[in-house]
């Protein structure tokens, strides 16, 4: 089969292919371009940097550096292919150097006069350069595409579950008739918590960390060549200018502890929705929630009647993909031998690959929260068809009425047979209580014993993640 390789036929992996659409928010973040133009933000700032040193052998005029501030804003898509041929063909009088880092200095070169160029890179590692351009390539992704994402399907559960705040619905407990709940309340508890697993993924985010120490984290270079420079402040100074935090102790690399504890913030995010999704998929299996089929679509390719939870359960699956390479991700970062190996480079490279089965698994939960509603006459048959449920409540008033065998005399009538409400109402006959307390007993239903279900989603906005 003869494809053009930009053919989203072609691509293999259905992020690129398949999930194109869905993934595209990411294409300034993850792609390699993204990289490359961060890289040269990171160059440009640093270039710029070092001529406001009074002790370093730099000037540039402010036309310099209103040129070198262009450079590296109108990065453009046949910047980014010089770049690459920089670095796999030659280019521009420069023989291939088969490094990505020093492609991106040589095309500065090009941009530069001569005596400017001694200083490009000057004193710097090649992690120097990456860990600050991933860095700004991570935060905006997060920041300005998950976050809104997860902010955008809180809200959206918090505005069902107000919609739905008194629905009264059977819970279960080990699967099993439990005491009846609110539907309402049920999303209530979901958009909480994804509420506060939004506000640990923005603090990860703001957490995020860089560092400018040199080949083994000593400033070593910097210092031989200009003594009397404070480099540790200096390196602070850039650092923060771009917007990150400082990490003044390191080798080479830069830990990473901070890309691990934003992805383990994700991870967290994510689990709070494959419980969702996976509660919703018991949900419409038992009818609990209709769903509404698309005109036209197919559920199944024998039977015609199908309409299946597919956007529940690609979310889960695109989810569950995330968590996989994003738990790997933090194992794997954070460690490295000795001073520096380069094994972190590849894989650093599919932290865009995990980003995307995010944004994919968020888009799904939200088409199919969309899609569904509570399907209330079969849930009230549910209750009406389980009033063994009420047996918490006639065991704990008969305990507040002083009945010591409360609990077991309820046990005896309920615990593994089907029990009616005429049951519990000849057991309240015999009962040695007040009239009043009988009439209590006689008032429960499982319809109506839901304690403060529909009150409850009041608090769905305490922990609200502040944007």
């Amino acid at each position: 089969m003869d494809l053009p390789r930009e053919d989203p036929l072609a691509a293999v992996s259905p992020l690129d292919g398949r999930y194109a659409g869905r993934t595209e928010p990411l294409v300034p973040y993850a792609s390699e371009a993204g990289l490359v133009r961060a890289r040269v933000r990171v160059e440009v700032e640093y270039l710029l940097a070092l001529a406001d040193e009074d002790a370093v052998a730099l000037d540039l005029t402010d036309e310099e550096r209103e040129h070198l501030r262009g450079v590296a804003d109108g990065f453009d898509a046949d910047d980014a292919r010089l770049v690459k041929r920089l670095e796999t063909e030659g280019a521009a009088g420069y023989s291939a150097t088969n490094h990505d880092v020093k492609a991106v200095e040589y095309f500065l070169r090009t941009e530069t006069d001569e005596r400017v160029h001694p200083w490009i890179h000057f004193g710097l590692t090649s992690e120097d350069v990456n860990n600050l351009a991933q860095r700004l390539l991570v935060k905006p992704a997060v920041e300005e595409v998950l976050l809104p994402r997860l902010r955008g399907l809180r809200d959206d559960l918090a505005d069902e579950a107000r919609a739905h705040r008194d629905v009264p619905m059977l819970a279960r407990t080990h699967g099993q008739p439990a005491t009846p709940t609110t539907y309402g309340k049920e999303l209530a508890v979901y958009a909480a918590r994804l509420g506060r697993a939004a506000a640990r993924v923005a603090d990860a985010a703001e957490g995020l960390s860089g560092k400018l120490a040199g080949a083994s984290g000593t400033y070593a270079a910097h210092r031989a060549a200009y003594p009397d420079v404070d480099w540790r402040g200096f390196s602070r100074r850039f650092v923060e200018s771009l917007g990150l935090n400082h990490t003044a102790l390191t080798t080479q690399v830069n830990p990473c502890d901070d890309l691990a504890a934003l992805f383990d913030a994700l991870r967290g995010a994510n689990n709070v929705l494959l419980d969702f999704d996976r509660d919703v998929w018991l949900y419409v299996s038992d009818r609990y929630l209709g769903q509404e089929a698309a005109a036209g679509e197919t559920g199944s390719s024998t039977m015609p009647h199908k309409v299946n939870p597919i956007d529940f359960e690609n979310s889960e699956g695109n989810l569950s993909k995330a968590n996989s390479d994003l738990t790997f991700l933090a194992d794997y970062v954070t460690t490295s031998r000795l001073q520096r190996d380069l094994s972190d480079s590849t894989v650093k490279r599919n932290v865009g690959a995990a980003f995307a089965h995010c944004l994919i698994g968020y888009g799904k939960t939200a088409d199919g929260l969309a899609k569904v509603a509570p399907n209330e006459r079969v849930m009230r048959e549910e209750l009406d068809a389980n009033p063994e449920v009420v047996g918490e409540a006639v065991q704990t008033i008969l305990r507040r009425e002083g009945d010591t065998d409360a609990y077991e005399r309820v046990k005896a009538l309920t615990r593994g047979s089907r029990t009616t409400l005429d049951d519990f109402h000849d057991l309240f006959d015999d009962l040695d209580v007040d009239d009043d307390v009988r009439e209590e007993l006689r008032a429960l239903t499982p319809a109506t014993y839901v304690g403060y279900g529909g009150a409850l989603v009041d608090d769905v906005d305490a922990d609200v993640d502040a944007e």
